[in-house]
């Protein structure tokens, strides 16, 4: 699997597989799927409900933990460093593990600099390995990068073909943070299957569309972390080491790049309230 070296010198697999929206029910089977074709690299959260389901698949996968990338997200009720430390050790009760390769805070809400301070903690307590940020803009990246005692190793934003993040990209680049991509196949998006650019270098390389909009991503460096539940699936969207996009290639989808929908933007006050919400909605512990 290839690797990117990450702002503290740890080496991260640079396409992993991702467990949103994998039910607590399936998650420890998709998960031995996905360690069984190859994957290394595992993404999770405190707030996809499912962190057991991956813990029990780390547990029978045969695979030693040290050759195994866990990844997973303090959720927004969490937030403080009290009560940050306390989902830290809890999230690690449930992953079944002593550490957590790479530990993030998951949106850019409540006391996120108190969550912050007890992350650094837990780094120097060997509780993890490398902390960063998930749904973290230019500006809050960057208020965050300037105040942190440890800078952060990742921002994960969603990013694709038709998102590509320069602007948050550059900014990033200073602390030399990583972009990792969050539905990088564009969450099943039409218009990624039918785009006549994409088809075309689907068809030059004999690869699939979604191939190619993986393939887009690793050149440029950024960590990827496609879901399916499917293992076919799952074995395809590991398949993208094997060609290589040219520059005019590369050139060619960068047009691609559309405006964001506001309706999700980090932005919108809407969006900021059901995030608020969220655990209180989709909890299997609340109901």
């Amino acid at each position: 699997m290839q690797t990117v070296k990450l702002n503290n010198g740890i080496e991260m697999p640079v396409l992993g597989y991702g467990v949103f929206q994998v039910s607590p029910e399936e998650c420890e089977r998709c998960v031995l799927d996905a360690i069984g074709a190859g994957y290394r690299l595992i993404d999770t959260a405190q707030a996809y409900y499912n962190e057991e389901g991956v813990g029990n698949a780390v547990a029978r996968c045969g695979v030693s933990r040290d050759e195994l990338f866990l990844t997973t997200k303090v959720w927004i009720t969490n937030a403080g460093e009290e009560k940050a430390t306390h989902s830290i050790d809890e999230s690690l009760r449930k992953l079944r593990t002593d550490y957590i390769d790479l530990l993030l805070i998951h949106q850019p809400f409540s006391d996120y600099p108190g969550t912050w301070r007890a992350m650094e903690k837990a780094v120097k307590a060997g509780k993890v390995r490398a902390i960063g940020l998930s749904n973290f803009y230019p500006d809050r990246f960057v208020d965050m990068a300037e105040c942190a005692e440890i800078k952060p190793a990742v921002n994960q934003l969603k990013t694709n073909v038709f998102s590509q993040q320069w602007d948050a990209e550059a900014e990033m680049k200073p602390y030399d943070t990583r972009i990792m991509a969050w539905a990088p196949l564009a969450q099943g998006d039409p218009d990624l299957l039918t785009n006549p650019i994409l088809t075309a270098l689907a068809e030059r390389y004999n690869k699939t569309v979604q191939q190619v909009a993986l393939r887009y991503l690793v050149q440029r460096g950024i960590i990827a972390i496609p879901k399916s539940t499917h293992i076919e699936r799952m074995k395809q969207n590991l398949d993208v080491f094997d060609f290589t996009l040219t520059p005019e290639d590369m050139e060619s989808i960068r047009p691609l790049d559309k405006p964001a929908d506001f309706r999700w933007s980090h932005r919108n006050p809407e969006l900021v309230k059901f995030l608020l919400n969220y655990d209180k909605q989709f909890n299997p512990n609340n109901k």
